[in-house]
């Protein structure tokens, strides 16, 4: 796991009053999923975003669907889930439609999608990330700064 050259972020730094951000969350791995919705949701109520619209999914693979649908209405998306490897190429597959789905849902809206989507070898690494007591990262804060970051950029753009 490595943090290594990451930015420090603080969403307090943003001002998200104008906009409505989605949360898109799996239901997999209770624990970690509830550390990276409250980490998501702690980042959004100190950026002041305007709306937030939260929905949960059974799992990863159902995420860029909804997302999509979400995206019709929001400024931006945030997408949370867990894969944790397992003995079967599942895990493989799985990763690759969540990343490949939601890569594609930003482009054909032209919304960010915020990437919350922990790819774990253990359910250790999942919770290390989770931004629970005792985390080293906080994943789910960093998807939604991100997501929120974003649209705020492409706003400034003015195109």
């Amino acid at each position: 796991m490595s943090g290594h050259g990451a930015p420090t972020i603080q969403a307090t730094e943003l001002d998200a009053s104008q906009l409505t951000v989605a949360v898109v969350a799996a239901s997999w791995h209770t624990t970690i999923m509830d550390g990276l919705v409250a980490g998501a949701r702690r980042a959004l109520e100190e950026a002041h975003t305007g709306k937030v619209v939260e929905v949960r999914v059974p799992g990863s693979f159902e995420l860029p669907v909804a997302a999509r649908r979400l995206a019709e209405s929001a400024d931006a998306v945030v997408a949370l889930g867990v894969v944790v490897r397992g003995g079967t190429p599942h895990f493989d597959y799985v990763c690759s439609a969540a990343t490949t789905g939601l890569t594609d849902v930003s482009v054909a809206t032209g919304k960010p999608v915020g990437f919350g989507v922990l790819t774990c070898d253990t359910e250790q690494q999942g919770l290390d990330r989770a931004g629970l007591a005792g985390s080293t990262e906080d994943k789910g804060y960093e998807a939604a700064h991100a997501a929120v970051s974003t649209a705020l950029t492409l706003r400034g753009l003015g195109v």
